[in-house]
């Protein structure tokens, strides 16, 4: 079984806290990025979230999203699903698309990675 909450680390060594799961499966949490837009240091940055219930069955898909509010004008939206592999080690798989500011509809096709 999965269990989202604890402390996250990346193969870029950025590091996600999730607190406690609630029993509906909403979690909040802080991002700590070590890729950032602009080259400045990274700070952490909230979370927030939901994740299929347990008793769905399966390994659960989670999503949430991150607002970068500190450092950047931008907020990343994840996707993903928790595995658990047959020595016991938990791993996330995630999507991200992240959306930046830009100063017009003109710049659009530029703002979304």
């Amino acid at each position: 079984q999965c269990q989202l909450s604890g402390l996250w680390r990346n193969e870029q060594d950025s590091l996600m806290e999730i607190s406690v799961v609630s029993s509906n499966g909403d979690f909040r949490g802080k991002y700590l990025t070590q890729v950032t837009l602009t080259g400045t240091c990274a700070r952490a940055s909230p979370l927030k979230g939901a994740q299929q219930q347990p008793s769905e069955g399966g390994w659960p898909t989670f999503a949430f999203t991150v607002h970068w509010d500190k450092f950047s004008n931008a907020t990343t939206a994840f996707v993903g699903q928790c595995f658990v592999d047959t020595g016991g080690k938990e791993t996330l798989t995630t999507m991200w698309m992240l959306r930046e500011a830009v100063e017009s509809l003109q710049e659009d096709w530029k703002a979304t990675r």
